[in-house]
């Protein structure tokens, strides 16, 4: 099984440039078209100077040029038949460098493993960015069969089992959220302010979060918080067929809240 969806979502709002940005004139704005090129992969694999230029709303001499300047640092590769842009190798090795020293991350990858060997199923360990999750380690079941794929690895936390646990623990998440907005994603997805604040408080008081059919449809998670000098910097969720997840959810809630400590205890004071 595995599940075809779009790979990147990004709900939560930009942040506008302030006074001291705009002061800096058409250099920064330079650097955040690169980037805004950038973000068009996270969505496609591979894109013409044409499916650039049209996404930013620019000409193509510029989107070609943006192009031609990431392809010289690394960031973007053209392909030598087609001409086709994709994301490049440096690109890459930034991000390996960005969670190799990840201290969470390492402090959780042990007890990740215990919990895929336990389960066999896909384990996610996700951080708060902004309204949204951000899964940093993904261990996918151990038959082989790959639910996600390629799937991105941001979600907006309002249909996420991880994204609403961490947000029942960590009040500046769950305003974040409510300041976003809910757009839906399937038909179980939270859609409104009071179905939130319901179902936070829901969470808050059984200390673990459940989503069916909430991100995919036929797929479920159960998710439990990281909690750590008072506040959910983190989240440990199991992931996989609602057919499999949901009757077990009894079972492996106290797996979950077990590995959570371990993986606190680990991180020390």
């Amino acid at each position: 099984m595995t599940i075809v969806d779009q790979a990147w979502c990004a709900t939560t709002p930009r942040k506008p440039l302030t006074v001291q940005d705009q002061s800096l004139g058409s250099g920064l704005k330079s650097v955040g078209s690169a980037l805004d090129v950038l973000e068009c992969f996270a969505v496609d694999g591979e894109l013409g100077v044409s499916d650039i230029a049209r996404r930013l709303g620019v000409a193509k001499s510029t989107a070609h040029r943006l192009l031609q300047t990431l392809v010289s640092r690394g960031f973007v590769e053209q392909d030598a038949t087609t001409g086709a842009y994709r994301l490049g190798m440096h690109l890459y090795e930034l991000g390996q460098l960005a969670l190799g020293r990840n201290e969470l991350r390492h402090a959780a990858l042990p007890t990740l493993r215990q919990v895929a060997r336990a389960t066999n199923l896909t384990v996610n360990f996700s951080v708060p960015e902004g309204a949204d999750v951000v899964f940093i380690e993904r261990i996918e079941n151990l038959d082989g069969v790959r639910i996600l794929g390629h799937f991105g690895r941001r979600l907006p936390s309002h249909c996420t089992s991880s994204g609403k646990v961490i947000a029942a623990f960590n009040p500046t998440v769950y305003r974040a959220r409510l300041n976003a907005g809910f757009p839906p994603r399937v038909r179980g997805t939270v859609r409104t302010p009071l179905e939130w604040e319901t179902i936070v408080e829901h969470v808050r008081t059984k200390r673990y979060a459940e989503s069916h059919g909430e991100a995919f449809d036929g797929a479920s998670s159960v998710a439990v918080p990281v909690i750590h000098h008072g506040s959910a910097l983190a989240s440990l969720s199991v992931f996989g067929p609602t057919d499999q997840v949901k009757p077990a959810v009894g079972q492996l809630v106290p797996l979950l809240t077990a590995a959570a400590n371990r993986i606190v205890k680990n991180l020390g004071r």
